[in-house]
This record gives C-alpha cells, sequence and structure tokens, in this order.
C-alpha cells in the first residue's frame, strides 16, 4: 500500500503544472517592466510575460547558448527571432542575440 501511495504522489508531482513567479524584465524594444516568469524544462528554459507586451520563450540549447521566439498577440504563433542568444557574461539573467545584439532580461 506503502508503494501504490508513494507512485501516486510522484505521479502527482511530474503531472502539476508549472507556476510563474514575479520577475522584473527587460527587452531592448520594451525597456523595464513587470512581468511573469515560468520555468520550462530541466535545461533552464523559461517564459517571461506580461500584459501588453510579447511572451518569450527562451529554449536552453547547450549551456550558455539558447533560441527565443516570440508571441505577438494573444493567442498567435510562436515565431523564432533571430540569431542564436549567449547568456551575458556581464548579467546572467540576460541573453543577448548574436546577430541582432538585442538583449532579454529576467530578473
Amino acid at each position: 500500500m506503502r508503494l501504490l501511495l508513494g507512485v501516486v504522489a510522484v505521479a502527482a508531482m511530474i503531472a502539476a503544472p508549472a507556476f510563474a513567479k514575479d520577475a522584473d524584465c527587460y527587452t531592448t524594444d520594451d525597456g523595464d517592466y513587470p512581468c511573469n516568469f515560468e520555468s520550462l524544462d530541466a535545461a533552464g528554459s523559461f517564459e517571461i510575460s506580461a500584459p501588453g507586451k510579447p511572451t518569450f520563450q527562451v529554449w536552453i540549447d547547450r549551456p550558455g547558448e539558447a533560441s527565443v521566439g516570440a508571441v505577438f498577440e494573444a493567442g498567435g504563433r510562436s515565431v523564432p527571432l533571430p540569431g542564436t542568444y549567449d547568456r551575458s557574461e556581464e548579467d546572467g539573467a540576460c541573453w543577448v542575440s548574436r546577430e541582432t545584439e538585442a538583449e532579454l532580461c529576467a530578473w
């Protein structure tokens, strides 16, 4: 019986949805603004969102490198942003596009 309860508890934890946390964000286009931060996977990928702002997904490809997509309108599709994004050496909460130098940060 204990084993069954343990299996059910683990399954419930795995199936539990991720919760957004309040954060402060910055993007080159939008400046500083309050946002919601949500972890997407064990690799460190995350999503930031805020009313009236694009929703950004940062997908970690390998340590220090990521691909970024953005949803520009509610219910819209995620659009890949140009270039690989590198984790900033100056601030580890920031990611910078190699191609456009656009910056995205979440603290």
